[in-house]
């Protein structure tokens, strides 16, 4: 009977098999590279914004607290966007006909709200609380980074599902007391994980296995 496949066939059929690992595992190497990557996360990307809002100015110059702004912050899941009659309560009296304010004005007079472009987003499947991370001591800077210098603002951290695991498997890392929540030049006085033990049963932080359960963050 004649030889159907050439006697190389199966030489070549191991190489093709040995090489399609390879490539599959090449592409998946590359796929997850993107999806950390700036390109996907837009980490330290500023969006553009009808106004460009300068958090440096303002916090670090002005010495506007975080909560005069995002005024629910420490009661409601969402920190809150200003209303521009929030702006107004100095632009009404300082920089009045600044024409990169006359989006705030006419906002104001019209009643129309602005459309800030989100900086921060998670998916609709993940759920975030902001009162309950400040009433367990996290600051603004471990999640948003320093705000405070930011001209434009931008996406500090990954904002993603690894990203969070590393604070809520150990929470002592990264806790601080209630009242410096909100103080983006913060410095512990003392070892940090001295102090974030301590803050941990204080405040009754609950135990890693809780906070990585699935229902924590996903209903």
């Amino acid at each position: 009977m004649a030889q159907i496949f050439h006697r190389y066939s199966n030489t070549l059929a191991r190489v093709v098999i040995f090489g399609a690992v390879f490539l599959v595992a090449g592409v998946s190497w590359v796929a997850y590279m993107l999806d950390a990557s700036t390109y996907a996360t837009e980490v330290g990307v500023a969006r553009v914004q009808p106004v460009p809002f300068s958090h440096r100015h303002h916090v670090s110059d002005d010495g506007i607290d975080c909560r005069y702004c995002h005024t629910t912050v420490e009661t409601s899941a969402f920190a809150g966007i200003p209303p521009v009659s929030t702006c107004m309560n100095c632009h009404s009296q300082i920089w009045t006909d600044s024409p990169m304010l006359e989006p705030v004005r006419e906002s104001f007079r019209t009643g129309r709200p602005l459309k800030w472009v989100r900086v921060h987003e998670l998916p609709d499947y993940v759920y975030f609380n902001h009162s309950i991370h400040v009433s367990k001591g996290v600051g603004c800077v471990t999640c948003h980074g320093r705000v405070d210098q930011m001209p434009l603002t931008w996406q500090a951290e990954p904002l993603s599902m690894q990203w969070c695991l590393r604070c809520h498997r150990n929470p002592e890392n990264y806790l601080r007391p209630r009242e410096q929540v909100f103080n983006m030049g913060w410095q512990p006085s003392e070892e940090q994980r001295t102090l974030g033990r301590r803050l941990v049963r204080e405040y009754h932080v609950r135990d890693s296995h809780a906070l990585t359960n699935c229902s924590t963050c996903h209903f």
